[in-house]
């Protein structure tokens, strides 16, 4: 079959399908935003919570102090982590930085608490109940 032929065939089969789609059918896929979104301080904000949390050992101190009832001294950091007291002391001064966790000073120890605002903040951004998959 020669070019022009071809072409001759497929033209009007082409405008005949995008033709019969009705336009309704085409915005109903589309739904708005249920959700007010995040200014861009809130989202910058946000995004540094992320970062902070970027770093699996961070995530992993997170977790622990999650499941403990009492704040942890940085002491108590190294085992579970597997890493030495200064390399837990950077990690957790980046968590502090970004307002993840709470740092008191007991004499020569710094002990450690999640700050619940800050991981509220994170839940509400990441919450998956209020919309529908």
């Amino acid at each position: 079959m020669r070019d022009s032929a071809r072409d001759h065939e497929a033209g009007p089969l082409m405008a005949t399908a995008t033709a019969s789609i009705p336009a309704a059918a085409t915005a109903a896929c589309c739904a708005p935003l249920g959700a007010a979104s995040l200014s861009d301080a809130e989202a910058g904000a946000t995004a540094r919570l992320f970062k902070a949390l970027a770093d699996p050992h961070r995530v992993k101190i997170v977790n622990l102090l999650a499941t403990s009832p009492d704040p942890v001294c940085v002491c108590e950091f190294t085992g579970p982590l597997g890493l030495s007291q200064p390399t837990v002391s950077h990690h957790l001064k980046k968590l502090v930085a970004v307002g993840l966790l709470r740092r008191e000073q007991r004499g020569t120890w710094a002990y450690y608490s999640l700050n619940r605002d800050a991981l509220g903040q994170l839940a509400g951004v990441v919450d998956l109940q209020g919309g529908s998959l």
